[in-house]
């Protein structure tokens, strides 16, 4: 099944088909792993476009006016918009179809779902290693 792009959510598998409309050189990033490639794009379809971030060998494999499905793409979000992620593991298909055309395809970037900081639950310290932290009362 594939996702249409307006439909995105953050932390979910995700198979997406539509047009490249941009894409970046590859760079090298210096990443918790070590240093790794990657380059970007923008992939739209009649519903919206999201950013596309290519890791590794799947790095600058895109190239502007194609139409691809992108299968088992994962989603994070980055500055409160939805972006598609692609490794290794993830399959990209070049299709032999025209795909909408750049005026057809609306400026409507997938959301992040906001995050509550003031609904954050408070440390108990449970499990503390520095002494016994309980959260109780202690009657006098």
């Amino acid at each position: 099944m594939v996702d249409k792009i307006s439909d995105l959510k953050e932390g979910k598998s995700v198979t997406i088909k539509g047009k490249v409309l941009e894409t970046s050189e590859v760079k090298t990033v210096q990443t918790k792993y070590g240093p790794r490639e990657l380059s970007e794009a923008v992939i739209g379809d009649e519903t919206g476009k999201v950013r596309v971030t290519l890791w590794g060998d799947k790095a600058g494999t895109l190239k502007e006016g194609e139409v691809v499905e992108i299968r088992d793409g994962w989603t994070t979000s980055f500055r409160g918009e939805v972006k598609v992620n692609v490794n290794q593991r993830s399959e990209i298909e070049v299709l032999n179809e025209e795909g909408p055309s750049e005026d057809e395809i609306p400026d409507n970037w997938p959301k992040a779902e906001g995050r509550d900081m003031r609904r954050r639950p408070r440390n108990n310290f449970r499990g503390s290693r520095r002494g016994s932290h309980r959260n109780y009362r202690k009657e006098f």
